[in-house]
């Protein structure tokens, strides 16, 4: 059991399933960051989930497993680091939906934290991956930000039509397979 600093409870079970639905986009992204990271383009790191663990059984010293634990604070992004001077942050989030996007799936802390680390000069945005179609898009957090307003009196999805309007488009690719960096040297870095 997981529990939340507002006491909200979460079964394990239900925490490991939609946990591995991301896994392989997870290490998509990971697997760029290396790349990025082993030539010397870009430092970004996913950040660890503030966990404490209360309770634990010891069967063997081996096999110890995690029985109860609650998450210190909400966590923040998936993602920070620097590229050429300039701060990055970043949520990653996958659907298998062809037509939408849940704007329920990115929290209201995430939206806060975004908009206030682009307020002190961050490049803050989310990646949102169709797994069904194969596509991956770069949005940023100023239009993460509109879409999270509009959800709360209207829609509660971002279309793909939205998304192919307001969004970048990240190619795939063997080495990079999220090559985010390509975006941000197109659209946000002054040359």
């Amino acid at each position: 059991m997981i529990n939340y600093p507002n006491k909200k409870k979460v079964s394990n079970q239900k925490l490991t399933s939609s946990a591995n639905r991301g896994m392989n986009f997870e290490s998509m992204i990971n697997r760029t960051n290396e790349f990025y990271r082993d030539n010397d383009l870009a430092i970004i790191h996913k950040k660890p989930i503030p966990i404490q663990i209360v309770g634990v059984d010891y069967k063997t010293r081996s096999a110890a497993k995690i029985t109860e634990a609650y998450y210190k604070l909400p966590s923040t992004t998936d993602y920070n680091g620097i590229y050429k001077g300039y701060y990055i942050d970043f949520e990653a989030k996958e659907t298998k939906s062809k037509t939408s996007f849940p704007i329920k799936n990115i929290h209201e802390h995430q939206v806060k934290h975004l908009d206030s680390v682009k307020s002190h000069g961050a490049i803050s945005f989310v990646i949102v991956y169709f797994s069904s179609l194969e596509r991956i898009y770069f949005l940023d957090s100023d239009v993460v930000s509109k879409f999270y307003k509009r959800a709360k009196t209207g829609k509660k999805s971002i279309s793909l039509d939205e998304f192919e309007e307001t969004a970048y488009l990240i190619k795939e690719g063997y080495r990079k397979p999220v090559d985010y960096l390509a975006i941000i040297d197109k659209y946000y870095i002054k040359k």
